[in-house]
Formats: structure tokens, sequence, C-alpha cells
């Protein structure tokens, strides 16, 4: 069973790989390692040392720190029942991913306009 902390740090990797416009492939290509390595990590499956998770903070252009924000936030291992569920994650679902990435595309003064459509929209829905 993968490590809370794992799962977490794959997770922030595949926000910031999203985030940014990267396929699992071109990240893999970036570090000199194979896609379905990425994939293990990003699932928290495999463990991620501490010289790859440097190289891949380098290929995603974030400090090795920024995989572990939040991180005061989970639950150690043996805090964790079946009977919990863990929080929605909306940063982990692609469509919310897409839309971020697609927001800061927009020129920065319309982003306001942007946020208004988006309010009255979710008004009438």
């Amino acid at each position: 069973m993968p490590h809370n902390v794992d799962i977490h740090v794959g997770r922030m990797m595949r926000q910031r790989r999203w985030l940014v416009g990267m396929t699992q492939q071109q990240l893999a290509e970036t570090v000199g390692i194979k896609f379905q390595q990425i994939q293990k990590y990003e699932t928290g499956a495999n463990r991620v040392s501490a010289s790859r998770l440097w190289d891949i903070a380098g290929a995603l252009g974030v400090p090795m720190t920024h995989f572990f924000d939040g991180i005061e936030h989970i639950a150690p291992p043996e805090a964790v029942t079946n009977s919990e569920q863990a929080p929605a994650d909306f940063l982990n679902n692609k469509e919310v991913m897409d839309l971020v990435r697609s927001y800061y595309a927009i020129p920065k003064d319309l982003r306001r306009r942007v946020i208004d459509l988006a309010r009255v929209l979710g008004g009438a829905a």
C-alpha cells in the first residue's frame, strides 16, 4: 500500500505537469526515464528518490519543496481507517487543471471579465 506522503508528492507532481502542459512522456524524456515510471510516481506506487525529485523539479520549473506544499494536512498512515474518505481533491481533476491552464493563457487585463462571467454562469446553474 502506498504511503500517504508518496501519494501527496505524486499528486503535486501531476498538478504541476498539467499546469505547464507537459505530458508524462515529455517529462520522462527530460529526466531520462520511461513514462511508466512517471505514472508510478504520480500514483504513489513508487517512491521518488531525492535525486530524481531534484531532476523532476528542475524540469517542471519549481523548487523541490513545491511537492511537499500542504503535506502537513495529510494524516499519517496509521491514522487513516477504511471508513474515512479523502475529501474531493479538485486540483487532481484534469478538467479543472485544463481550465486553470486556459485561464492563465488569457491576457491579464481580460481575466477579471472571465471570473465575472464564471460567477454569473455558476449562479444560473
